[in-house]
């Protein structure tokens, strides 16, 4: 008899299927210059209509065509909107038209968010053509990070219909909330917006990071609320709103609990406790970038008419994970930065699967924020919440490397989120080409540190600096830059905590890694 969680791990298995052969059709791209979708394309947010469905498309068919040099750049018809590519994962508007606007006047701007892409519409073919040709000649940097450019092939970026007439306003609004490190409630988001207006409903969900819908009591409340908050963090540094009006008129809320609730229909409120809300920093709330957010902006909006909150649950499914390179420690050693881990497993039905089981969910849609289409071993992952809600140990084999495909890290000494002093600790970072290291015992020389890269087949750095410890002090840290994103993920995947044996001494260091906030040395 097949019991209710095979039954689900099978499905899934079929699904990881589709999406294993879908990933081996598509040649690997290098990172944030070539690349426009995930793997999943159904991890994708879908167009606000038909034309911008088109913009997508238009996208995935210039991508690689977008190189950085003018002959490529003009295979594609001049028109005044601007594809751009490369953006880091922190841009907003505001950072675009103030880079931009030199070329000519911004007519509109249409965001992507969570693929590091926008549109950006120019009053002019003159202009659209100046920045093009100005990218392809020269760096052009967005928010200090070089962005790449090529025409799009639409002609125009299709609004809203209530973008081009104010009066039609919609009192739903839709908000992406960008680098979620705290966990985000109906509570949380209540109460940050309800001071601006009456909200009646909200729903959060998940697609590509955290969004959520809002219905307010009139269209002037939300008009106030997206003049308010578009661009403001929840939380200094981090939980970035990014708001937009939403295509549907009505929200339908079946239950009131952390991720939907209808404020008219009190009843509906189910047992069980609330995630506790996190104190709100008091001046810094709703901390503006510092520019002014321009009403220019259209992100892919859902086209349903109504929203059901997806299942909550604490395991993410990875595929794209090489074959012979990867195995349970080192998907422990990459995940265990946005999270606690208790188990991983491999799936044996679909070859480079596997089901990490976190420690909550929040630590999902922060892997899944930043690790969801990273390289890892020269394949792109992919990292999705699954429909499991706990990972059973069945179908045990042995991955080609002769490690077992089933890990229990539940009791693990290097787990990071084990108590609330040491989980505050973390700095939570995307990927970058800068690791942090500490732990390592003085006698270790920067030589030392390069050889163990070569020994074990990853990437060498090629800049290293120490900081200075205390006299007392019986270990080092420092930082290590690498050529690039993918080399310093790579060697953090098969290094992190990796023994340090001295000699006479009695018992090993464990190395520890994490992505470093410094973009270089």
């Amino acid at each position: 008899m097949t019991s209710h969680a095979e039954e689900n791990e099978d499905g899934e298995y079929e699904r990881a299927v589709k999406r294993f052969k879908k990933n081996q059709e598509e040649e690997e791209e290098e990172d944030g210059e070539q690349r426009t979708e995930d793997e999943d394309g159904g991890d994708a947010a879908p167009a606000p209509g038909g034309g911008d469905r088109d913009h997508l498309s238009g996208a995935r068919k210039h991508a690689s065509a977008g190189k950085e040099n003018g002959d490529d750049a003009h295979r594609i018809a001049p028109s005044p909107v601007v594809h751009v590519r490369g953006l880091c994962e922190s841009v907003v508007e505001a950072d675009l038209v103030e880079a931009l606007e030199k070329f000519g006047t911004i007519c509109y701007v249409m965001m992507m968010p969570f693929k590091r892409q926008a549109l950006v519409e120019f009053d002019g073919l003159e202009s659209a053509d100046k920045c093009v040709t100005c990218g392809a000649n020269e760096a052009v940097y967005i928010a200090g990070q070089q962005a790449f450019f090529n025409y799009s092939t639409s002609k125009r970026i299709t609004r809203p219909t209530n973008s081009d007439d104010p009066s039609s306003g919609n009192k739903v609004l839709l908000l992406s909330i960008q680098n979620p490190l705290y966990p985000i409630t109906t509570d949380v988001l209540y109460t940050v917006c309800n001071p601006i207006g009456n909200v009646l409903r909200i729903v959060i969900f998940k697609r590509n990071g955290i969004q959520a819908m809002f219905t307010f009591e009139t269209v002037q409340n939300a008009q106030k609320a997206k003049a308010a908050l578009n661009g403001a963090d929840i939380y200094a540094g981090c939980c970035t709103l990014k708001i937009e009006y939403a295509r549907p008129t009505r929200l339908n809320v079946i239950r009131n609990d952390n991720d939907s609730w209808d404020y008219t229909k009190p009843y509906l409120v189910r047992r069980g406790s609330h995630c506790p809300l996190l104190p709100l920093p008091g001046k810094s709330r709703y901390k503006r970038s510092s520019h002014e957010v321009p009403e220019v902006v259209a992100y892919p909006l859902p086209q349903a008419s109504s929203y059901i909150s997806h299942s909550s649950s604490s395991v993410a499914m990875v595929s794209g994970l090489h074959p012979s390179k990867m195995n349970c420690t080192r998907v422990f050693n990459l995940f265990c930065l946005y999270g606690n881990i208790e188990k991983v497993k491999f799936m044996k039905s679909v070859p480079g699967t596997a089901l990490v089981e976190m420690g909550d969910e929040y630590a999902v849609d922060r892997a899944i924020t930043h690790l969801n289409s990273i390289k890892v071993f020269s394949k792109r992952l992919s990292v999705c919440v699954s429909k499991q809600h706990a990972v059973i140990p069945s179908q045990v084999f042995e991955l080609e490397d002769g490690t077992s495909s089933y890990k229990d890290f539940a009791m693990t000494r290097n787990n990071r989120f084990t108590s609330a002093g040491q989980a505050s600790k973390n700095i939570i970072q995307p990927p970058s080409c800068v690791l942090h290291f500490y732990n390592v015992p003085p006698c270790v020389t920067e030589e030392e540190l390069q050889r163990l890269c070569t020994e074990h087949d990853v990437p060498g750095f090629i800049k290293y600096k120490v900081f200075d410890a205390k006299p007392c002090s019986k270990t080092i840290s420092g930082l290590l830059e690498f050529d690039s994103k993918t080399h310093a993920v790579e060697v953090l995947t098969v290094l992190n905590h990796y023994q340090i044996r001295i000699p006479n001494g009695s018992n090993p260091y464990t190395l520890k890694l994490c992505f470093s906030t410094s973009s270089h040395l």
